[in-house]
């Protein structure tokens, strides 16, 4: 017998939003889930224009996400949502998360998790006290090169890691794009809505998340380098980071929205005793990887000794590029396992997502490069 879809409802992502539909379109990708409810707008009105045109029955196209999280609530077990998703600005996540996960709901929620870490951390005691599924879109973590990547460090073939350098740099506040009537998601300069930081805690902490995911390592102290170059940003628009990490490992984070030209190239090479990797979003589909002769050997989904967390990761076949959606759509869908498990009496499997633990590091992370950038001492230690 089928399982039936899953029901999804959405918090944000409305009429010209960048990632609502980003979401909607992973969410959905392997027919799993279809969304059902939402409130996509603080804006009554742009809310049911949304719902309207995503062809939602009226009654659960809502008016706030408080609204929405007690009407739900309310539903028969077959109507009601089984999830929602978060995609609201980053002051937004918290007290939406919140209200879904007291009211009984499996939460999907971008990042960072939270604009404090005692959010971040009341938040996280949350998710452990509800026993639902929650899971932070580091969509990053999706990509079937990046888990061939971490299994490589993992079972030793690297030797013991001993730099690495991430690179997150976009132009797109550079030139016209921040001309008026042209204005891209300037809510990030707003410290009321992005909180503390702009460029760090937008592209910083995937490059953080990252570096973990990958490398396993935990930064012990940092060194920020954050400054504001566009006039009129509240927030900083470029960051440089010298990392140190628990072990003797050292790192290089880069991030910047003011690099004219680039688009999107996140970065990450891995240097370790026995041999280095690297991988690039932009051409997502390969990994290098280089022995101390020079050597490099491109990895590919092609390779028949790709371990089986990229093999399940790839979802084309090999010389057919798996993408930033597809990337997306693999963290929903090791979501859904947990959220099918709860609904058939199981214990949520080990997943292969970012959680709530992550979500409270990535604020943690902002807070200490924050910390830093101020302290004349420079080094300053994380804790989490």
């Amino acid at each position: 017998m089928a399982q039936r879809k899953l029901r999804g409802g959405m918090v944000g992502g409305g009429i010209g939003a960048f990632i609502g539909p980003v979401h909607r379109m992973a969410a959905t990708l392997d027919n799993e889930a279809e969304f059902v409810a939402g409130a996509f707008s603080r804006d009554p009105e742009k809310s049911r224009k949304s719902g309207e045109e995503l062809g939602l029955e009226p009654s659960r196209v809502y008016g706030s996400f408080k609204e929405m999280a007690e009407k739900e609530a309310k539903l028969p077990a077959d109507k009601r949502i089984d999830f929602v998703s978060i995609v609201v600005p980053n002051s937004g996540h918290y007290e939406a998360a919140k209200a879904f996960l007291e009211a009984g709901f499996n939460v999907i929620c971008d990042k960072p998790m939270t604009t404090t870490l005692a959010d971040a951390k009341a938040l996280r005691e949350l998710v452990k006290k509800s026993g639902k599924v929650f899971a932070l879109t580091h969509n990053y973590t999706g990509y079937p090169m990046v888990k061939q990547a971490r299994h490589m460090v993992q079972n030793g073939l690297l030797g013991k890691i001993n730099k690495v350098v991430c690179e997150y740099p976009q132009g797109w506040m550079s030139g016209l794009i921040t001309s008026p009537g042209n204005a891209i998601g300037m809510w990030r300069m707003d410290p009321k809505v992005a909180g503390g930081s702009g460029c760090m805690g937008d592209l910083g902490t995937h490059g953080e998340n990252l570096i973990r995911y990958i490398t396993g390592l935990e930064i012990e102290e940092v060194c920020a380098d954050l400054t504001t170059f566009v006039k009129g940003n509240g927030l900083e628009d470029d960051g440089n980071l010298l990392l140190h990490f628990k072990g003797g490992a050292r790192g290089i984070l880069y991030a910047s929205q003011i690099s004219a030209g680039e688009e999107n190239p996140l970065s990450i090479r891995v240097y370790g005793t026995k041999l280095g990797l690297e991988w690039r979003q932009e051409d997502p589909n390969y990994l290098l990887v280089k022995d101390p002769a020079g050597t490099i050997t491109r990895w590919s989904k092609g390779n028949s000794n790709l371990c089986k967390e990229a093999q399940a990761a790839a979802r084309l076949i090999w010389g057919h590029p798996d993408g930033y959606i597809e990337a997306f759509a693999n963290i929903y869908r090791e979501a859904y396992k947990g959220i099918r498990a709860l609904q058939a009496g199981q214990k949520i499997p080990a997943l292969d997502h970012p959680t709530a633990d992550d979500g409270v590091i990535g604020v943690a992370f902002i807070d200490t490069l924050l910390a830093s950038s101020k302290s004349t001492t420079k080094w300053t230690r994380m804790e989490a």
